[in-house]
């Protein structure tokens, strides 16, 4: 089994793998009599086909060390997670190399921080590491295929720094 160190989350660490959404710096503009700053389109959302959906998923907390065996990609979408707690989750993506995935990296949000994959990026599952794990999910919902899955040969484990 090959060790992976969790790093934090950032925008410039993960933006080969998608977006960090969070209320980072000044709001861009003021709404609502100017009592609620608006920081506005945060995430690169892209669809081949089908149309944005909004779901709830709630996924049960794992723990550290962390082993990843596989990990999956959605061809026809990005696929954008807002924690519905303030605990922070685990993320893991990885490069794409000619088709199969690279060697993954592993990442720990912020409390406030969600991410948007985006489209075909190898990405580990819906890893929180507290319960309740309840996420907003904004992917693809539409006809044929978007999974793809790949799993590792040795499995990495992922731990702390």
């Amino acid at each position: 089994m090959i060790d992976l160190k969790i790093a934090p989350l950032t925008a410039k660490k993960f933006a080969l793998f998608g977006d960090v959404i969070e209320a980072d710096g000044a709001p861009d503009k003021f709404i609502n009599q100017g009592l609620c700053g608006r920081h506005h389109d945060l995430a690169q959302l892209e669809f081949i086909s089908g149309q944005a959906g909004v779901s709830v998923f709630d996924a049960q907390p794992r723990k550290l060390p962390y082993v990843l065996e596989m990990v999956e990609r959605h061809p026809s979408g990005s696929q954008t997670f807002l924690p519905m707690t303030q605990h922070p989750f685990l993320v893991i993506v990885a490069p794409d190399e000619q088709g199969k995935p690279g060697l993954p990296q592993a990442f720990l949000t912020q409390a406030g921080q969600g991410i948007n994959y985006h489209r075909n990026t190898w990405h580990g599952v819906l890893t929180p590491l507290h319960a309740p794990g309840l996420f907003a999910v904004v992917d693809r919902i539409g006809e044929g295929p978007n999974l793809e899955e790949f799993w590792f040969d040795t499995p990495y484990r992922i731990v702390e720094p």
